[in-house]
């Protein structure tokens, strides 16, 4: 085994390493907008789901590669409380990759990805037409973490393509497509899947 002490190691290398192993993940293709009201929008591979009730999701915006500074969506989720993270599958992953460009916050990723902004439902943040699921949140919590953060949204409202959506409130998944993140320029589609049932509860009820 290949013994690595963190400590001893830049962090350009210690992201390689945890990128490469904890695969594959989700991307949070995440909508902001300034406090002037410019649009941006940028994809988040550290992404999950934190709670069902009430709904949490969380993604971490670490600093930029190019000057170490935060990231716009950090700006603009802290000054206006509000995001919309949508989803990526295949149809809309060249667009994704467009916009996870480190750009001027002047620039407009839905304008430079030719994409198409469409209002939502409870947020002032526009979401990505192109994309089949939408989540729109509002700031929960922002917690510090090392060189970035990790950024707690509450989902306020959630749009599905038809498409997608199954009856009994179920996503279809092969339908969906998504697109999952692996290390560097590397990504992958879902491919062949299984199922396996859980083991029943052995707790006693109350």
């Amino acid at each position: 085994m290949k013994e690595i002490n963190p400590a001893e190691f830049e962090l350009s290398q210690i992201y390689k390493l945890m990128t490469g192993s904890i695969v594959p993940r989700a991307i949070a293709w995440v909508s902001s907008i300034s406090s002037d009201g410019t649009r941006n929008l940028a994809p988040f591979s550290y992404f999950t789901a934190v709670s069902a009730s009430p709904p949490l999701v969380l993604f971490c915006p670490g600093a930029r590669g190019t000057d170490d500074g935060q990231k716009d969506t950090y700006h603009n989720v802290k000054a206006t409380g509000e995001f919309v993270i949508n989803f990526v599958n295949a149809a809309n992953a060249e667009a994704m990759n467009i916009t996870a460009v480190e750009a001027p916050p002047e620039v407009d990723e839905f304008q430079r990805a030719g994409l198409t902004p469409i209002a939502s439902k409870c947020v002032s943040v526009p979401r990505v037409k192109e994309s089949p699921i939408h989540f729109e949140c509002k700031l929960h919590q922002i917690v510090d973490a090392g060189e970035g953060h990790i950024v707690i949204g509450e989902v306020v409202y959630m749009h599905f393509d038809e498409a997608i959506f199954k009856e009994g409130n179920y996503i279809d998944v092969p339908a969906l497509n998504p697109v999952a993140r692996l290390a560097g320029p590397n990504y992958a589609y879902l491919g062949e899947y299984f199922q396996l049932q859980r083991p029943p509860s052995e707790v006693k009820d109350k």
